[in-house]
C-alpha cells in the first residue's frame, strides 16, 4: 500500500493512499468531531461536524469524504470551524430531548460526548422536539425516534454491513424519519435482528432491550450469551455458521476446540446455551444440541490435522475416576506432555456416562467411539481399581492427583422402611442395567423423585417390561428439575406422574410394597429458589406397588484415606483453582459440584487440567486452534419470514417401537432440517466484528483557538 504524507495542525502525518483526511487524523490520534461517520460504513458527510480547512481548497470540506493527498495542509481547529461546528451541533440538539446533555442512561452516547467536547453544556435554541413514544413492540430492540439525529448510520449498516436493506429514510424534509417500508414491524420487514443498527447508533435512538450491557469486559458475554452460558464456552455461532456452509467437519472441529465429547453432548447435553438463545425473543431458541449432534455424526476428523501433543514433561499425574471430568482432564493433560494414569473402580470406562445414562439416550457405540478417540492421545487406564489412599499414589511418584470420582451413591430419603425388600436405589438400578446384569422388576413400579435420574429410571423400568410406572414428585411440573424433553418423552411412553405427593412410610407386606404418601402444597421458596412443599394435614393415602425405586439425589463416596476437607453435602472443598485442602491434590466434576450434568463435568475437567499444569510449572493453556480462522461473509442478506420460522425439533422413533427395548429414541435430523435450523441463527457474534468509534477526549477548551491555530 502506497504511503503519503500530509500536514494536520502542524504535524506531519503519514497515511495510506486512499484514506480520507478524517481517517488519517484519527489514526494519528488527532480528533476531529464527527457523528455520521463510522469506520465500517460509506461516508457521506451528513452531520458536517468534521469540517476542516484545506490549503488551496475553497470552503470547509468534510474530512470524512475528502481523500488525503500528498502534501496537503489541513487545519482542524480555527475560529471559523469552531463557530460552524457549534451552530451545527446546536441545530442537532434543538430537535433532541431536553435532557440529552445531562442524561446518564447511555454512558457511551456519542452525541453527548461530542457536544461536551465542543463546550456545549446546555441547549440554546428553542426546542423543536416532538413527543414521540418509544417503540417497544419489536423484539430485542427499542426505537426512540425522539433521539434520532438522521445521521444515517443505521440505514447504511443495514445495507452496507448486512445487505438486508430493512431500514431506510421515510419521507423527505421536516417529516423525515428512519423506519421500515410501509411502517411494517421489523419482523414483517424481514429484519435479521443482527443488531448492527444498534451497534452503530450514536445517540441511543436504537438500543437493546432490558438495558443490555454492550461495553466493558463483559461485552462479548452479553452479546453472545449462548457461548458464555455453555460451561465449556463452545463457540456456538461459529460452528452453526459452518453448518450453514455445509462444512460439517469444520463445525465439529470448532466444538472439539473446547470439548472431547461432541457426539455425546449432541445426544445428552442439557443445552444451557438454548436457555439464553436470543432467538427465543423472536419465536423459539435455536436447536443447538440438535445441530451439534448433526455435525458430530458427519465428522471426517479434519480437526486431527491441527491437533498437537507437547513433548514429555516427565511429570506423572494420577486421575481417579473415568467419567467426563476425569477423561477430559486426562485428555488435556496428556496433550500438554504429562504422563497420565486413570484409575477406575468400575469394570468399565465412562463413569456416569456409562452406568448412569441409559442406552436409549446414549448408545454405547457413540460413547465407545469418543472414548477410543480420547485414549489415542496416549494415557493409561486401570479399571477395577479403587483408590483408598492418596498417600500411596504420591509414594509411587505422582506429582499431582486429580479426584473425579463423581457421585455414585444414592441419597437416602429418610423415610421409615426405605430399606424394605422391593425398594431399590436408582443409582444401583441404572448401573446394573448398564452393566448387563439381570434386574428383576414387578409389573407395577413407583419412582420417587423429579430429576433426570428419576425420569431415566422410570423409562428404563418400562423397557424392563414393567407395565405400570408412576413417578411421584413432591412439587409441580413447573418446579421439576428434569429436562422438558425427557419429561415429555416419559409422558409419551405412558408413564404417570403424580405431583404434590411425598412418601412418608414404606412397608413390604407379603411381597407387595405398600407406599404411604401424603399430599403437599407449595409454600414459600426455599434455598433452591423453588417453592417449598408443605404437607397437607390428614391427606395420607396408600398405594401398593411391586417395586419402589428411590431417585431423590446422589452423593459422593469419598474414602476417608483421601483426607480431604468436605463441604456441605459431603462434596470435596476446592478453591478457585480446583485445589483441595491437600497439597498437590485437585478435584472436579460431581465430587465437587454435587450431581450435575455432563457438560458441567467436562468444564470441571478442563479447569482441573489448566490448574494442574500451572501447578506443575506449565502455562495452563489447553485451548488449541483445530480449524484455522476463516474469512466469513457478514453480509447476511435478507431472510424473508425468518421471524415466523419454527424451531426444528429432534426426530424420535415412534412410541410403539420403544417399548421392551433400549433402541435409541432420538434420531437426530436430516441435512435439510439442519440447514433450515442453522439459517434461523441470528449470528450474534457478527456484531462483535463491527469497529468501535473513537470518542473525543474528555476535556476541550476553545480558548486560544483563533485563525491560523
Amino acid at each position: 500500500m502506497e504511503t503519503i504524507t500530509i500536514n494536520i495542525d502542524g504535524c506531519e502525518v503519514k497515511t495510506e493512499k486512499g484514506k480520507t483526511v478524517l481517517q488519517a487524523a484519527l489514526d494519528a490520534g488527532i480528533y476531529i468531531p464527527n457523528l455520521c461517520y463510522h469506520p465500517d460504513l460509506t461516508a457521506f458527510g451528513g452531520c458536517r461536524l468534521c469540517i476542516v480547512e484545506i490549503e488551496g481548497m475553497r470552503g470547509l470540506p468534510t474530512a470524512c469524504t475528502t481523500l488525503a493527498a500528498e502534501g496537503i495542509t489541513v487545519k482542524t481547529r480555527t475560529q471559523q470551524i469552531d463557530n460552524v461546528r457549534h451552530m451545527t451541533m446546536e441545530l442537532i440538539l434543538a430537535s433532541h430531548p431536553a435532557d440529552c446533555l445531562v442524561c446518564k442512561q447511555n454512558l457511551n452516547c456519542e452525541l453527548q460526548a461530542v457536544a461536551q467536547y465542543l463546550g456545549i453544556t446546555e441547549k440554546r435554541l428553542r426546542s423543536q422536539t416532538k413527543d414521540i413514544p418509544v417503540n417497544i413492540d419489536n423484539p430485542l430492540f427499542d426505537h426512540d425516534l425522539s433521539k434520532c439525529i438522521l445521521c444515517g448510520r443505521c440505514v447504511r449498516a443495514c445495507y452496507d454491513l448486512r445487505g438486508a436493506g430493512v431500514l431506510s429514510f421515510i419521507n423527505r424534509g421536516k417529516e423525515t424519519y428512519v423506519g421500515t417500508a410501509f411502517d411494517h414491524s421489523l419482523a414483517d420487514a424481514a429484519c435479521i435482528f443482527c443488531g448492527a443498527c444498534v451497534e452503530v447508533c450514536p445517540t441511543g435512538a436504537l438500543r437493546d432491550k432490558d438495558g443490555l450491557l454492550v461495553e466493558g469486559s463483559r461485552r462479548e458475554e452479553t452479546l453472545v450469551p449462548c457461548k458464555y452460558n455453555c460451561p465449556a464456552e463452545i463457540n456456538v455461532p461459529r460452528y452453526i455458521r459452518f453448518i450453514q456452509q455445509k462444512k460439517y467437519s469444520e463445525a465439529t472441529a470448532v466444538i472439539r476446540e473446547k470439548v472431547p465429547f461432541p457426539n455425546v453432548l449432541g445426544n445428552v447435553c442439557t443445552h444451557p446455551c438454548e436457555m439464553v438463545c436470543r432467538s427465543s425473543e423472536l419465536n423459539e431458541a435455536i436447536s443447538i444440541r440438535l445441530l451439534k449432534r448433526f455435525a458430530a455424526e458427519r465428522d471426517e476428523k479434519l480437526w486431527k490435522k491441527h491437533s498437537q501433543k507437547a513433548l514429555p514433561t516427565g511429570k506423572k499425574i494420577a486421575i481417579i475416576g473415568s467419567g467426563p471430568a476425569g477423561l477430559t482432564a486426562a485428555y488435556y493433560l496428556s496433550k500438554l506432555g504429562h504422563s497420565i494414569t486413570v484409575y477406575e473402580a468400575l469394570p468399565v470406562i465412562g463413569g456416569m456416562m456409562r452406568v448412569g445414562i441409559p442406552e436409549y439416550r446414549l448408545s454405547s457405540d457413540i460413547l465407545d467411539a469418543e472414548i477410543e478417540e480420547i485414549k489415542q492421545i496416549g494415557f493409561d487406564i486401570k479399571v477395577n481399581t479403587r483408590i483408598e489412599s492418596l498417600g500411596n499414589l504420591f509414594e509411587k511418584g505422582y506429582s499431582a492427583v486429580y479426584v473425579a470420582t463423581g457421585a455414585h451413591q444414592n441419597a437416602r430419603m429418610g423415610v421409615e422402611g426405605e430399606d424394605a425388600n422391593g425398594v431399590i436405589d436408582a443409582i444401583s438400578f441404572l448401573r446394573e442395567v448398564s452393566l448387563g446384569y439381570t434386574v428383576e422388576l414387578g409389573s407395577k413400579v413407583a419412582v420417587i423423585g423429579g430429576g433426570n435420574v428419576a425420569i431415566d429410571v422410570a423409562r428404563t423400568a418400562l423397557r424392563l417390561n414393567a407395565k405400570d410406572v408412576t413417578i411421584i414428585y413432591r412439587r409441580t411440573r413447573a418446579e421439576m428439575p428434569a429436562n422438558t424433553e425427557e419429561v415429555e418423552g416419559a409422558l409419551e411412553e405412558g408413564i404417570n406422574i403424580v405431583y404434590l405427593t411425598a412418601p412418608n412410610k414404606i412397608e413390604n407386606k407379603n411381597g407387595i410394597v405398600s407406599l404411604k404418601c401424603i399430599r403437599m402444597e407449595l409454600g414459600e421458596p426455599d434455598a433452591s429458589g423453588r417453592r417449598r412443599p408443605v404437607p397437607i394435614s390428614d391427606s395420607e393415602f396408600i398405594i401398593n406397588y411391586d417395586n419402589v425405586i428411590t431417585a431423590i439425589g446422589q452423593i459422593s463416596d469419598i474414602p476417608e484415606g483421601y483426607q480431604l476437607s468436605r463441604g456441605r453435602g459431603g462434596v470435596i472443598e476446592t478453591d478457585k483453582t480446583s485445589a483441595t485442602s491437600r497439597k498437590g491434590v485437585f478435584a472436579g466434576g460431581d465430587v465437587v459440584s454435587g450431581p450435575a450434568t455432563v457438560i458441567e463435568a467436562i468444564a470441571g475437567g478442563r479447569k482441573g487440567a489448566i490448574n494442574i499444569d500451572r501447578y506443575l510449572g506449565g502455562n495452563g493453556i489447553i485451548d488449541e486452534e483445530l480449524i484455522p480462522a476463516e474469512e466469513y461473509e457478514d453480509c447476511v442478506g435478507r431472510k424473508e419470514g425468518m421471524f415466523y420460522q419454527h424451531r426444528c425439533e429432534m426426530t424420535n422413533i415412534p412410541v410403539e417401537e420403544r417399548l421392551n427395548n433400549f433402541k435409541e429414541v432420538e434420531m437426530g435430523c436430516d441435512e435439510g432440517a439442519a440447514l433450515k435450523e442453522s439459517w434461523r441463527c441470528l449470528q450474534c457474534d457478527l456484531r462483535l466484528s463491527i469497529s468501535s468509534v473513537k470518542l473525543p477526549p474528555k476535556k476541550y477548551s476553545i480558548k486560544g483557538v483563533g485563525k491560523g491555530n
